[in-house]
Parts: structure tokens; C-alpha cells; sequence
């Protein structure tokens, strides 16, 4: 417990500012959490399983800060958080913003929580870009996952059979485990991405994005990855060696590197 401590503290982004009393008036279940969470968010790219039309989303996908996200929630609905919102009354999110919100309310009951960055084999695809939170079993003494996006409309809709509070690890890589298993041969490096952006270039802006995000950087210049060049995208004569530092020990003080798309 001694070192997962230094994930309690919140960063300016976890940060609930004035609505920390709203959280407390929960519990510090994960599960409970996690429900309260998926009340007041919906998924941008799940819309219509929510019975959402693609037009109502007029927000784009920057990741907000929890207290912004919370002020704007409240501005529409003012009910407490263990009131469930009508799809409609939600505030369209992506799943870095789920996670986010539900390490913001496991810090507020000082369980120590972070946000990781990686790749979900249970979205419908092979393994797609996604974020999820990872918080400190007290009882058990170690990190689990969770994803506090798979409420019951999407476990129906992927068929998910496991308990999305215990996310277990075979179904989720971080960057840092998905990288070292891809340069080891294990995976096929092109299974993992985002779209048309897969392979190691996409796995190299995971690993760093990964890194700080457990160093309470979560947001960064890397995720403008969309602004990269299809021949930037195609490079395969990067530097390794920095990434397979960072893939190996993400909680590492931050190394800093710049976008090849902005250098």
C-alpha cells in the first residue's frame, strides 16, 4: 500500500473540486462507483444503442476535467449522482472520460486509483484503443481493473460474461504489456489500433500516453495522433528504445517526448 499511496492525491484533472461531497454521499464500492458513473455518462460512439441520435452529440471528444464534466452534468440535471439520467440528459463522453471519473471518485475515498491506457479485446473488434481505471484491491494487496463504460445495455449488446469491476487482465493489455508482447512476437503488432491507425506507430503513442497517464498527465500533445500524416503513420524507423523503457516501467518519472507530427 505504501507505494500504490501515490495515487491518492488527485491531479487537476481528477480533481472534483466542489463536488467531492457528492461522491462521499455514495460509498467507496467500485461497483456502486461505477454505476453512479454510467448515470450520468453515455459513450459518443454508442449513441444509438441508447436509442441516441448521432446528431444530439454537438460536443467534441476532449477529455474534460472531472470537475468541468461534473458542472456541466449538473447545468442540465440537478439531481444527486445516485440518480440515474435519462440517456438524453447524460453528458456525451469517450471511455477516457468514464475511467477518469470513476478514479476521481475511488481517490475521493482515498483507494488509491489511476488511469490507464491500452487495448480491450472486448469492444467488438481485435484490440481497440481504450482507457480504463486501475485501483488498489486493499483486501488482496494489488491493482485490478476496471471499466466503469460496460453497464448492462453494452454487456448485452458485446456479450460480456465477466464482472466489468474485476476486468480480468487477458481481455485487457496496457500499451506498456501490449508493446513488449508485440516486439516479442506473442501478437501480431497490426491487431492493435484504432481504426485504420494500428500497428507500433499507434502502440508507441499508447505507451507514452500510458506513462502519463500513471504520472497524472492525462491528457497530452500525443493524443493529436489524428493530426499524423499517412506517411508518418507508416515510419517504422523510430527509436525503440526510449518506448521499451517506458512499456517496461510506466510509473517511471516522466520522460518527456515530442509528437513526431509536431516536431
Amino acid at each position: 500500500m505504501t507505494e500504490a499511496a501515490r495515487w491518492i492525491a488527485h491531479s487537476p484533472m481528477s480533481d472534483p473540486g466542489d463536488y467531492a461531497a457528492l461522491f462521499a454521499r455514495l460509498s467507496g464500492s467500485v461497483d456502486v462507483l461505477s454505476d453512479a458513473v454510467q448515470g450520468v455518462l453515455v459513450h459518443s460512439d454508442w449513441l444509438s444503442s441508447y436509442g441516441l441520435d448521432e446528431s444530439w452529440n454537438t460536443r467534441s471528444r476532449e477529455t474534460l476535467g472531472v470537475a468541468e464534466r461534473l458542472r456541466l452534468i449538473f447545468s442540465v440535471d440537478s439531481r444527486p449522482l445516485d440518480v440515474r439520467r435519462p440517456p438524453a440528459k447524460r453528458s456525451p463522453a469517450t471511455c477516457r472520460d468514464f475511467a477518469l471519473m470513476l478514479v476521481s471518485a475511488l481517490r475521493t475515498y482515498n483507494i488509491p486509483a489511476r488511469l490507464r491506457c491500452g487495448f480491450a479485446a472486448y469492444l467488438g473488434g481485435a484490440w481497440e484503443d481504450h482507457w480504463v481505471c486501475e485501483y488498489w484491491d486493499m483486501r488482496a494487496g494489488c491493482w485490478r481493473l476496471a471499466d466503469p463504460q460496460i453497464d448492462d445495455v453494452l454487456r448485452a449488446e458485446l456479450k460480456i460474461d465477466f464482472d466489468p469491476s474485476n476486468l480480468p487482465r487477458e481481455f485487457f493489455q496496457t500499451a506498456g504489456e501490449a508493446w513488449r508482447n508485440c516486439r516479442a512476437g506473442l501478437f501480431d503488432a497490426d491487431s492493435f489500433g484504432q481504426g485504420r491507425a494500428t500497428g507500433l506507430w499507434f502502440m508507441r503513442v499508447n505507451v507514452v500516453r500510458d506513462h502519463y497517464a500513471v504520472n497524472n498527465r492525462e491528457t497530452s500533445p500525443w493524443d493529436g495522433w489524428r493530426a499524423a500524416t499517412e506517411p508518418q503513420r507508416a515510419r517504422k524507423d523510430f527509436d525503440n528504445l526510449p518506448l521499451d523503457a517506458l512499456a517496461a516501467s510506466p510509473e517511471q518519472p516522466v520522460v518527456e517526448l515530442v509528437p513526431d507530427w509536431l516536431a
